[in-house]
């Protein structure tokens, strides 16, 4: 669960600074900045690894994907300029991931536990390979993890 605040106060409730659709689209950065981050590590590993017959086709898959990504990151961040959201610092540790961000001259900062965040990044990173998501194959929760904190 996602919450906002302002610089000193611990509360979960969204300041009247920042709208849930502003606050969306820090969450969406957030997602797409790990998710495209992991779509490069994993074409890098593809590329080097030997162990696949044809890396091409796989790279191909992945590479698309990060493209995807690669373009709606840039949407998210044209956004949030116009709406004058700047995220100014990004942190993660084994509780998740935190951002601090200015809106409009206020200060705020969102968090989004692991399992969440995690759970999102696989549920989209499915739907920018093409994949369906009724076909998951849900991997062990360690790999899960290991995905999103060695980024």
């Amino acid at each position: 669960m996602a919450t906002t605040n302002r610089s000193t106060l611990n509360t979960p409730t969204i300041p009247e600074d920042i709208t849930k659709d502003e606050l969306s689209l820090v969450r969406s950065y957030l997602l797409l900045t790990f998710i495209h981050k992991v779509f490069e590590r994993d074409c890098r590993v593809i590329g080097k690894s030997g162990l696949f017959k044809t890396p091409q086709l796989y790279m191909e898959l992945v590479s698309s994907a990060t493209k995807k990504t690669s373009l709606m990151l840039q949407e998210v961040t044209r956004e949030l300029t116009s709406r004058n959201l700047k995220i100014t610092t990004v942190r993660q540790d084994q509780r998740g991931v935190e951002a601090q961000y200015t809106c409009r001259g206020y200060t705020g900062e969102i968090n989004i536990q692991w399992p969440g965040f995690r759970s999102e990044m696989m549920q989209r990173m499915r739907a920018y390979l093409g994949l369906n998501p009724e076909l998951a194959v849900l991997p062990k929760p360690e790999s899960v993890e290991q995905m999103a904190m060695s980024i």
